[in-house]
């Protein structure tokens, strides 16, 4: 991947948290904490590794040390967006729609079996957030999970992990966007 493309891309793939929401709750921002990092050489250490730092020397909550050692990562050109710790790729698509939690997860196993190629090798009727998993080709794994919400309405959503190259992500994206489309649709 040429670092034209990977520069396009971070561009439209806005921060998930934004440098004050970061600051607010760790009472620095991310320039700070990638000061105090590349002091302790973080460059040359594991994700975990640096989570780690970041919580035994800073004291940082879990998921604040997760967010700030994603972002070190991405910024010195050690993670690309969406780039798992074990360099696989992963992307997700959701979308808001009626129904209950158990109805939302039969409805996606039938409308997604035909995206995913079959059944699901397993599933969960949680009442909390029943999934669906499914193993694609090339051990590509597709998740679907309904996180009930407010009113008659439930959070769908359609993850795909362990994609091996990062050109791979954009075109998951639009194909289980389209998957859903086809959801919605035919909700009714």
């Amino acid at each position: 991947m040429s670092t034209q493309g990977s520069d396009d891309h971070q561009r439209r793939r806005p921060a998930v948290i934004s440098d004050a929401r970061l600051a607010s709750g760790t009472g620095r921002s991310s320039e700070q904490w990638f000061a105090l990092l590349d002091a302790a050489d973080a460059t040359r250490l594991s994700h975990a590794q640096i989570a780690r730092l970041l919580v035994d020397e800073h004291e940082v909550p879990g998921w604040w040390a997760q967010s700030i050692t994603v972002r070190y990562e991405q910024a010195h050109g050690m993670r690309l967006p969406g780039q798992q710790p074990d360099g696989t790729f992963s992307v997700a698509v959701s979308r808001s729609l009626r129904g209950g939690p158990l109805e939302l997860l039969d409805l996606g196993v039938e409308r997604f079996a035909s995206f995913a190629g079959g059944a699901p090798e397993a599933t969960s009727r949680s009442v909390g957030h029943p999934t669906a998993r499914w193993r694609l080709e090339g051990d590509v794994r597709l998740q679907l999970m309904v996180s009930p919400g407010t009113g008659d309405k439930c959070s769908v959503s359609l993850t795909q992990s362990r994609l091996r190259l990062p050109e791979r992500v954009e075109p998951a994206r639009e194909a289980m966007t389209r998957a859903f489309r086809v959801m919605g649709d035919r909700q009714n």
